[in-house]
């Protein structure tokens, strides 16, 4: 079930010549709840797969697949690499612990980086960490990121029209 999301290209955008392109975050912790997370990972070929899964008040597994369209890859590309997040380094970053972790992994032509730190509160968090530099790069895109996949998920799985 398959659905192509459409969204006007972004003026300044140049099209990217970069055929290699991935992108997946992934957040969650496992507790009473049982395992909890939110996932959302990006294809070359435009599919964006979304997963949030809680069991808070009997709550289940969300799971959303779309395709977007070039002008969507060329945005997000565009997101990450303005965000610099590939000069950054996660060695001193919060390691993952029982409150939970948040990965990311980009490829980006012949760039392929993987993070991995602990679940983020607040920028508070970010500011008492040993890389409070580092970490905030990473905490606005992946806020940045959340609210683009949030948008296009919401936009195309609307039940009511506007």
């Amino acid at each position: 079930d398959s659905h192509v999301a459409s969204v006007s290209a972004p003026r300044r955008a140049a099209p990217m010549s970069s055929t290699d392109f991935y992108v997946r975050y992934y957040v969650g912790h496992k507790g009473k709840f049982g395992h909890e997370f939110l996932e959302f990972e990006f294809r070359p070929d435009g599919r964006l797969r979304y997963a949030n899964n809680s069991n808070y008040k009997n709550d289940t597994m969300i799971r959303k697949e779309a395709y977007v369209n070039e002008a969507v890859l060329n945005e997000l590309k565009r997101i990450i690499e303005e965000s610099e997040i590939a000069r950054e380094d996660d060695k001193q970053w919060p390691e993952p612990n029982r409150d939970g972790r948040q990965e990311f992994e980009i490829v980006l032509g012949n760039t392929h980086i993987s993070f991995a730190t602990a679940k983020i509160g607040s920028l508070l968090d970010v500011q008492e960490s040993k890389d409070p530099e580092g970490l905030r790069v990473f905490y606005y895109l992946v806020q940045d990121l959340k609210c683009l996949v949030f948008s296009l998920i919401g936009l195309h799985f609307r039940i009511k029209p506007i």
